[in-house]
């Protein structure tokens, strides 16, 4: 077990302690109480990123699970999120000092133990966890990482603010004119968030068929016709309105890029929406290169799309990203065991960071580039649980 491992599991069972000598027995908290100790220890019982997902498959309902999980239409974007990981293999150098690996990244001058960040996440993560983003929150401030919090999280974006005692980043979608803006932005910026980040994929809400399939809700609410008229000016009106560094995601060629860095965006952050968008489109780590090639380092570029394992991230790193954003795992995490479950990832993520990179010959972030990774065939089928074996030979 490592440092950060024993600290955090000590901190948990200390808040556990510290609870139940402030709480005494009011059934109400003593049902919290053992709901929060339970998902704890089960959280530190997790040795491996498969066994999350197993867990979270069990603790979810067939519709739940496929909102977390699932794509747009035929899951062809999704797909080949996976696949273009799958189809990079990693370069391997020997007899290289590799007891001291520093792993470390910023993002917007803010320090990570790790380049993983959690990424923007809708309304499912109520469903995953009553606490919602709120549990989200306060697992990764634990660990220590960047949180990009959502419009569309439950309970809110001043309740997840609260929660913790760390600013994050704030995730705006529109859903209505621009007096709305203008109130959320003001609410963001009042609570404490140190960036906004804007989501410019969803001009149109995709055709998500297993939610569809499910009766459940297909989108959040709003007019979608206030989503689908932005422009890249807006984009400079609401980094003056809220006064804080600006992330532009969902963007995917290299001319988009450009444009987002002329236009003021401080990162630039490549996504196909982890493949609920744009059916067909290409994957996140394919555009990767080109649009970091068009930042020409005047921005921070971050990515997402099926990072699922340590070696997703190098991989990712070694083409140009400064930090990757988490997803489905993180729902994921938070089904298995709330709070504790995703810190317990985060953990698991770093362990599996390191262990490739001193496999690699690697000591230090700053090392890696584009000459590390090579084009390779890819073994698995490319779905969205094709990282981990043992998940898929259960067949659920």
């Amino acid at each position: 077990m490592d440092v950060r491992t024993y600290r955090s599991r000590k901190a948990m069972a200390d808040n556990g302690q510290h609870a139940r000598g402030a709480q005494g027995n009011d059934p109400n908290q003593l049902s919290e109480r053992t709901r929060l100790d339970a998902k704890r220890n089960a959280a530190s019982g997790f040795a491996t990123l498969q066994e999350i997902v197993i867990a979270a498959r069990r603790s979810l309902s067939r519709p739940v699970w496929d909102m977390v999980s699932g794509g747009s239409d035929s899951e062809t974007t999704l797909r080949r999120n996976r696949l273009a990981l799958d189809s990079l293999a990693l370069r391997q150098r020997v007899l290289v000092d590799v007891s001291s690996i520093d792993t470390t990244t910023t993002l917007l001058g803010k320090q990570l133990p790790i380049p993983v960040f959690i990424a923007p996440v809708g309304n499912f993560l109520q469903l995953a966890d009553p606490q919602g983003v709120v549990a989200v929150a306060r697992g990764a401030v634990a660990y220590g990482t960047e949180v990009f919090v959502s419009t569309a999280a439950k309970p809110g974006i001043e309740e997840a603010a609260r929660a913790v005692d760390t600013r994050m980043i704030f995730q705006l979608y529109v859903r209505s004119d621009r007096k709305w803006i203008e109130d959320v932005l003001d609410r963001a910026k009042a609570a404490g968030y140190r960036a906004l980040c804007v989501t410019v994929d969803r001009a149109y809400y995709s055709r998500r068929e297993r939610d569809l399939i499910s009766h459940l809700p297909v989108r959040e609410g709003g007019d979608p016709k206030f989503q689908a008229s932005l422009t890249w000016d807006d984009m400079v009106w609401m980094k003056a309105r809220m006064g804080v560094p600006l992330i532009l995601k969902g963007i995917a060629t290299a001319e988009d890029a450009r444009l987002a860095v002329e236009y003021g965006a401080d990162v630039v952050y490549v996504s196909n929406h982890g493949g609920r968008q744009l059916d067909h489109a290409q994957a996140s780590i394919e555009v990767l290169p080109e649009v970091v090639a068009a930042v020409d380092g005047r921005a921070e570029v971050l990515v997402d799309g099926a990072i699922s394992r340590g070696t997703d991230v190098i991989k990712a790193i070694a083409l140009g990203a400064r930090a990757v954003g988490l997803g489905k795992l993180q729902g994921w995490a938070l089904a298995a065991a709330g709070e504790a479950g995703i810190t317990r990832m985060l953990e698991l993520l770093e362990v599996e960071i390191k262990t490739a990179l001193g496999l690699m010959g690697v000591t230090s972030l700053s090392q890696l580039n584009p000459s590390w990774v090579r084009p390779a065939q890819p073994v698995g089928l490319g779905s969205m649980t094709s990282a981990y074996p043992v998940f898929e030979e259960e067949r659920f």
